[in-house]
């Protein structure tokens, strides 16, 4: 039997104009692409809202059928150090476009680039301006040198709002013949964070279970707990049960499979958006301190289960 394409590359975008949620941006793009005048670009925005769709989209636009023929797309964070300026990009970039006046490089991920890659790079950028465009996709312009950000137009890319991923996600499900109540729309949402590349994955995920997709489906092939079960841990803490705390973290983490720094992101979007009248504002200010240190003792790598039953205790100080 044949395997089908992923559904993220099934539905890709062939046009900017069906790049969801960044009509402000497409709208700019189609105007270079009418007028065939582009200049560097530089792509910034979280994870799965469209920048890699829109340059592809865009090249497919400005060459054709055969656009991979002017278009080289590279990953910085798999090719990060100067040798690939020097080489696969200096190459490319030296011959002349085919049948058109310019090509693009589109370099993924180029916040990942060495500090030496960038100094080569924007020296590159200089040299073949006439026969190159670059394209240049991050999650932190930040940490691009400031020579290149001023050679380079910046998109800065939203995420996608709840709306526009769910009417994504309902075409989608039609076209591949599965049902999705209103609560696994929802739910899928809820762990996509914005992101529609995750959101369709969590969909063919769940697809793979059966054709009726749940909210409990969801959760579990995301490896997420639902909202209210994090926010049953923050009233067991707050309430200084703590060992029927302990309990609901193993829950968390061993029969869901969740990791440490996932558990500490859904307490804090769940304290967040606790109810005024079971924690107030200056309670969750200091949670909102707490959680961080331990999220920050994670990320440096310490024990995740010593740290996380550390933070319950924690939130055992503030209880009611």
């Amino acid at each position: 039997m044949e395997l089908g394409l992923p559904w993220v590359e099934k539905y890709r975008p062939m046009a900017l104009k069906e790049v969801v949620g960044q009509a402000d941006i497409t709208k700019r793009l189609e105007s270079y692409v009418r007028t065939r005048n582009l200049p560097n670009m530089m792509f910034s925005g979280p994870a799965g809202v469209g920048k890699t769709s829109a340059s592809v989209a865009m090249a497919r636009e400005l060459f054709g059928p055969g656009f991979e023929q002017n278009f080289l797309e590279l990953n910085a964070s798999d090719q990060r150090g100067i040798d690939v300026v020097r080489s696969t990009i200096k190459d490319f970039a030296r011959t002349l476009a085919f049948n058109a006046q310019f090509k693009i490089i589109f370099l993924d991920e180029s916040d990942a680039l060495t500090d030496d890659a960038q100094q080569a790079l924007r020296r590159t950028m200089e040299k073949y301006t006439r026969t190159v465009r670059f394209i240049l996709s991050c999650n932190y312009s930040s940490r691009i040198i400031e020579p290149i950000q001023s050679r380079c137009v910046v998109f800065r890319f939203r995420p996608l709002a709840a709306k526009e991923i769910e009417a994504r996600l309902v075409d989608v499900a039609k076209k591949e013949k599965v049902e999705v109540d209103d609560k696994a729309l929802k739910a899928i949402i809820y762990v996509a964070q914005g992101d529609m590349r995750k959101s369709i994955n969590v969909l063919q995920a769940s697809a793979a279970m059966g054709k009726a997709i749940d909210e409990k489906t969801v959760y579990e092939v995301s490896s997420r707990a639902r909202p209210e079960e994090i926010k049953d841990l923050i009233r067991l803490a707050l309430s200084g049960q703590f060992l029927p705390a302990r309990e609901k973290l193993d829950t968390l983490l061993y029969e869901y499979g969740m990791a440490g720094e996932d558990v500490i992101t859904q307490l804090y979007r769940e304290l967040i958006d606790f109810p005024e009248a079971e924690l107030d504002s200056k309670t969750k200010i200091a949670l909102v301190d707490v959680i961080g240190e331990y999220n920050f003792r994670l990320v440096e790598g310490a024990s995740e289960r010593i740290q996380l039953e550390a933070l319950l205790a924690q939130f055992m100080k503030y209880k009611k």
